[in-house]
């Protein structure tokens, strides 16, 4: 199957104008892996980095001997499930075993990703919540502990009738041995030409006692896989460095199955991935090693390399560096760019869409700012608070319909405002198109917090705070962070009398929050928080709070804070931050300085005499 390449609205209207069989003509992903393996049998599919020492050999699967080892994932989740349907949950890092686990599941039942940084409280509600019967997790090893949150599940979950680990453990069959045991020969008589056929359900990130886990389809990811591969102008000549974790969707679909799909190669760098202080220092000289041509990242990543230091490395077969997850700062991107020679695209999309919603083409100008084309039979409009399409140009919010569109929540409850009766998924994001077809996103309406592309819930945190006896109300909203994207700081009102610091709200919010990213940065205690006329918490008032915080923190660094005054303002349906000061000119290039690395509109103004203007 050959990639059409999409350089711009043309080539994306020239698709749309064929049937869709002649995009996707594939009815299952497994059936699409096999004619992958077909074409391309003998070229590299997943290389796997066991060692940031860039000399040191590496395991490697070809397209033919990685399905080979799907077949035989598929038929041992057969096996295990005693003649029920596979539910296969997995806590797994970004390793081969993650790949053969999701696409094995996929293949004969249902593939749940599990994000391993959870409690096992919260794994315990999630398998839970998608009747899970299968679980694959990572065994003991000293690099990533995730086995002793995994081992005590079996008892715990009614469903769960087995526990599977990745490496060797006591109490637990070994993967590997069970795929040994198994035949590589092609799986007959499965369902692989319906492509509305349920193939998993991945947790949104920061789910709490409520857990909400969107159902993908086979035909959902497909789309989404290639559609970026068509963006990306994939070939069987290109190699992604993909640290990515496979309980997100651009580790399993944005930056894995699309490669897969295009019959290239991913590259998986260790176990603890771009986590891994050492590799990231050997960086380069890995992408050198493995000719890659396409670097997978969020912009906290982009940032750090801009550190590494380069040593002659030859960088020349890398065609494009790959973002998402958080908002790309234009300045970052142009340092990017003039510092590497390397070219910045910017990915727009949602666990509830396949992971695509849009992508800046890799064969057409960078245009900043923007998130790129929808893809092919992919609509994307803008809509006012009435629900109406906005033209070209006005911010609203984003709603998107196509085949990448899943078909809701498995507790349809959580359906209601963001999937619609006519098949709209409303994004939650702030936006619009141009005239020529691009998505631009402005804010965003919705609570989400992302951190360096996790998506944290803020119900986390407040839940959390509120469980303190002195706290009477808590509000979670993100704040920009050079580094993050976001990260979430907290505000609290406190019972009458009461007295409690930030320090002791601080210790207390982490015990009682599931996930380490959710941690709140820092803790506010106010007389009380601003409600609406109706008693609900207003949080953009708090989001405004936030950045003048977080603006007036940096300007006091660099020893700014007496000079300049901090005003964010709500222009439309986006926030911008004005920044005041007696002699513009003698601060621009300091404010200009500060200002690059956050995805934040913003103005330096001259302040008028006697007052702030």
């Amino acid at each position: 199957m050959q990639t059409p390449t999409i350089r711009g609205l043309a080539d994306v209207l020239d698709i749309e104008s064929r049937p869709y069989d002649d995009f996707m003509p594939h009815g299952s992903v497994l059936a699409a892996l096999e004619a992958v393996a077909s074409e391309h049998a003998g070229r590299p599919a997943i290389t796997y980095i066991d060692s940031h020492d860039p000399a040191a050999p590496c395991a490697s699967w070809t397209h033919a001997e990685f399905i080979a080892d799907v077949r035989r994932a598929a038929r041992t989740f057969m096996h295990l499930a005693g003649g029920e349907q596979p539910r296969v949950a997995f806590l797994l890092p970004a390793i081969p075993q993650a790949y053969l686990t999701l696409f094995g599941a996929e293949a004969v039942g249902v593939a749940c990703p599990i994000n391993y940084l959870l409690g096992e409280e919260h794994i315990a509600e999630l398998i839970d919540a998608a009747g899970v019967n299968i679980l694959v997790a990572l065994g003991p090893t000293p690099e990533l502990d995730i086995w002793s949150r995994a081992r005590g599940l079996k008892g715990r979950c009614p469903s769960l009738k087995q526990v599977v680990a990745v490496g060797s453990a006591e109490d637990a069959p070994s993967f590997g041995t069970l795929l040994e045991a198994q035949s590589s020969a092609p799986l007959l008589d499965l369902p692989t030409e319906q492509r509305d056929r349920l193939a998993a359900l991945f947790h949104t990130g920061g789910t709490t006692g409520r857990p909400k886990l969107a159902k993908h389809t086979h035909r959902n990811q497909l789309h989404a896989a290639w559609g970026a591969a068509c963006m990306y102008g994939a070939t069987a000549e290109d190699v992604i460095l993909n640290g990515f974790p496979l309980f997100h969707v651009a580790g399993s679909f944005v930056y894995g199955l699309s490669i897969l799909l295009a019959g290239g190669q991913i590259v998986l760098p260790s176990l603890l991935g771009l986590r891994n202080a050492q590799l990231v220092q050997a960086y380069w000289r890995h992408v050198e090693r493995h000719r890659v041509t396409l670097l997978a990242t969020v912009p906290t990543v982009m940032s750090a390399l801009l550190g590494v230091p380069r040593q002659g490395e030859d960088l020349s077969t890398v065609r494009c560096l790959l973002t998402g997850g958080s908002p790309l700062p234009s300045e970052l991107a142009e340092s990017f760019e003039s510092r590497t020679a390397i070219p910045v695209r910017n990915i727009l999309g949602m666990t509830e869409c396949g992971g695509v919603i849009a992508i800046e083409p890799v064969n057409a100008d960078r245009v900043a700012g923007s998130v790129g084309l929808p893809l092919p039979f992919t609509s994307v409009q803008a809509v006012d608070d009435a629900g109406a399409p906005l033209s070209p140009g006005r911010d609203g919010v984003l709603h998107v319909r196509g085949p990448n569109v899943g078909p809701g929540y498995v507790d349809a409850d959580n359906n209601l405002g963001v999937f619609t009766t006519d098949g709209w998924l409303v994004t939650g994001d702030v936006g619009h198109r141009d005239a020529a077809g691009r998505v631009f996103v402005t804010g965003r309406s919705k609570d989400l917090i992302i951190r360096s592309s996790h998506n944290i819930d803020p119900v986390v945190i407040e839940d959390a705070l509120l469980r303190h006896p002195d706290v009477l109300m808590a509000a979670a909203v993100g704040a920009p962070d050079e580094y993050a994207g976001e990260v979430p700081i907290a505000f609290v009102s406190l019972r009458p009398g009461a007295e409690v610091s930030s320090e002791v709200l601080s210790a207390f919010a982490q015990d009682h929050i599931p996930e380490r990213p959710a941690y709140p940065k820092a803790i506010f205690v106010l007389d009380a928080l601003p409600v609406t006329a109706i008693g609900k918490l207003f949080k953009p008032a708090l989001r405004t709070r936030a950045i003048e915080w977080v603006i007036n923190d940096r300007l006091q660094r660099i020893g700014l804070h007496a000079t300049v005054h901090v005003r964010v303002e709500t222009e439309g349906k986006t926030q911008v931050v004005r920044l005041l000061a007696p002699e513009v000119e003698d601060l621009a290039e300091s404010v200009r300085n500060l200002m690059a690395p956050f995805a934040l509109k913003y103005r330096l103004e001259k302040e008028l005499e006697g007052g702030r203007r």
